[in-house]
């Protein structure tokens, strides 16, 4: 009688093809991931931005602190930075006339570069 179960050479044969599999399978998703994570911190930055803009529109100054912005509604919460992980890590930029209020920009404050090579903090 003969016992059942896999060669050596079968079981070989099969991680090789998954490894093979595996070579071309991860490289493109952490390059998705990264995708991803650059387009979600786009458009953060585009309702930050786009907040900060409604609130001066209405208020006619701007923000004093990225807070303002959910006390008032623009805003249910602030969005969480895709790469630092934090809502805090945001870095304000103020308006030219310190007098119409604290924030009229915001940048993100992760050091990392984009796809294209600029930074975020440029951003």
């Amino acid at each position: 009688m003969r016992a059942k179960g896999f060669t050596l050479i079968e079981v070989l044969v099969t991680m090789a093809i998954v490894a093979m599999i595996l070579t071309l399978a991860v490289p493109r998703y952490f390059a998705s991931v990264d995708r991803a994570r650059e387009d979600v911190l786009r458009e953060d930055l585009y309702l930050l931005r786009d907040a900060i803009d409604k609130f001066y529109a209405d208020k006619n100054h701007y923000p004093s602190k990225l807070d303002e912005l959910v006390t008032e509604k623009y805003l249910r919460a602030i969005p969480v930075d895709p790469y630092t992980k934090s809502a805090r890590s945001w870095v304000p930029v103020a308006p030219e006339e310190t007098s119409t209020g604290m924030i009229a920009d915001v940048r993100s404050g992760a050091p990392n570069k984009g796809r294209d090579g600029t930074w975020f903090k440029d951003w």
